[in-house]
């Protein structure tokens, strides 16, 4: 992990402005740039691609999605059992960049496959499902691993401090991502958007080996301790699962990502029902679905560079984690009363917003606690395996719901209920860290 150098270092007055405001350190600025850069590529790479898989979804048909979310899950199972069996065998160092290119290649094989359906005038509704679902395993994974890295990198107070600052990145990425998608959609057409994708995921790979490079310059003496051992996890493959289920830590986060997950899939179907009416091309819908990211995005990079720090130092992690719960209890009773495409839009871009602002960075430093196998596996296993479990779960509710003949302003009120068994969990989570913290640092452990 990072550690601290001689105190000179933070003693000059430069430090002042820098840590005051996001928390940095001068022996920091090194390795804080480059996992900055790192996930501005990853969130980059996926929001140009995002829209698409929204597009996709609609194309499929609104009464698909239950569908295509049950594929996604079953998909997710099968990678993550593969990924507990490479980490259980093959050194970090070794296996990281692998998993991004991996990725690459697969964007490149659709791009290579919708630029031949398209160019013989062919159908791709099937193709358009399997991209969805192999987006909905990308997204996840592709980040999931960056914050299992920066958990194995960063030392608690580091994380309270920096995650802020280094999600701010993921945004910054993830806004510019939406804008390149919009302003290009509409003139190249959506599947000429993939190689920009995997070109900026390379940059990535890049970002890991100056990463890893530079933990080794640093801590070459004890090099066994961090990401550069060049021994493996080890552990069982699906050690990640019985971690989750043998702590109630681990049960409470992965509750808050089904319940945060059960409302996603709530606004999404939603959102893909009303679009579907309002806006005929697919083209026109991707460029909609871009500019409600830059706008979730926009709302996120405030929090992360200016306020989580403040909230997570002042207030401690519980709150913060509840900030997103709250914000959902009060969008969806608004939702009930203005069952609207608008209001649906704005409620997903603020829930959103919220969620990488401040749930996002909040819920990584949860990790910061645990051993170096629970940050790569259980947490792999929560942030894949039972997000998605909870999409399918959520989809197939909200579908039987729709069945009952519930309209969205009785589902939305249904929803109320369950952000606020989220909000209980997010306080007792904050309580269970400092605990967890404590004990740590009385045996020693920074």
């Amino acid at each position: 992990m990072i550690g601290g150098m001689a105190s000179s270092t933070t003693d000059k007055p430069s430090d002042g402005f820098l840590e005051s405001v996001f928390g940095l350190k001068r022996h920091e600025f090194v390795a804080v740039a480059w996992s900055f850069a790192y996930f501005f590529c990853v969130l980059s790479s996926y929001y140009i691609i995002r829209p698409v898989r929204e597009e996709m979804a609609v194309g499929s048909g609104p009464n698909t999605i239950p569908y295509l979310f049950i594929g996604t899950f079953v998909t997710m199972l099968f990678a993550t059992s593969i990924f507990g069996w490479v980490a259980s065998r093959y050194p970090r160092r070794v296996f990281l960049p692998w998993v991004y290119l991996f990725f690459i290649s697969n964007i490149l094989i659709f791009w290579f496959v919708f630029t031949q359906a398209i160019g013989e005038n062919q159908e791709y509704i099937w193709l358009g499902r399997l991209f969805f679902v192999w987006v909905s395993v990308f997204n996840l994974f592709v980040v999931s691993v960056f914050w299992s890295f920066m958990a194995d990198i960063y030392t608690r107070a580091q994380g309270r401090r920096l995650f802020g600052l280094i999600t701010s990145g993921g945004s910054i990425g993830a806004l510019i991502g939406g804008v390149i998608t919009s302003a290009l959609v509409t003139t190249i057409g959506f599947q000429n958007l993939l190689p920009i994708s995997a070109a900026v995921l390379l940059v990535a790979v890049f970002c890991i080996g100056r990463l890893k490079d530079w933990v080794h310059h640093e801590h070459g003496e004890d090099i066994e301790k961090t990401v550069e051992t060049d021994k493996p996890l080890g552990g069982n493959p699906l050690a990640g699962l019985t971690h989750l289920f043998s702590s109630k830590y681990f049960l409470g986060i992965a509750l808050m990502s089904l319940v945060a997950s059960l409302l996603g899939t709530a606004l999404y179907m939603f959102r893909a029902e009303l679009i579907e009416a309002a806006i005929q091309s697919p083209d026109e819908r991707t460029q909609f679905f871009s500019n409600m990211n830059v706008a979730a995005n926009a709302l996120a990079l405030i929090a992360q560079m200016f306020l989580v720090k403040q909230v997570v130092t002042r207030f401690g992690i519980g709150r913060s984690l509840f900030l997103f719960p709250l914000a959902s209890i009060i969008g969806f009773i608004i939702l009930a009363f203005e069952p609207t495409l608008m209001a649906v839009a704005v409620l997903d871009v603020v829930r959103r917003g919220l969620g990488f602002g401040f749930a996002k960075p909040s819920t990584d430093m949860l990790y910061s606690v645990v051993t170096p196998e629970e940050k790569y596996k259980t947490k792999n296993a929560i942030d894949t395996a039972i997000y998605r479990g909870g999409d399918v779960v959520g989809t197939w509710a909200i579908k039987l719901m729709s069945i009952l003949g519930l309209g969205l302003a009785g589902i939305s009120f249904l929803m109320v209920p369950f952000a606020a068994i989220s909000a209980v969990v997010a306080l007792w989570l904050g309580r269970d860290y400092k605990r967890k913290a404590k004990a740590l640092k009385m045996s020693g452990v920074e």
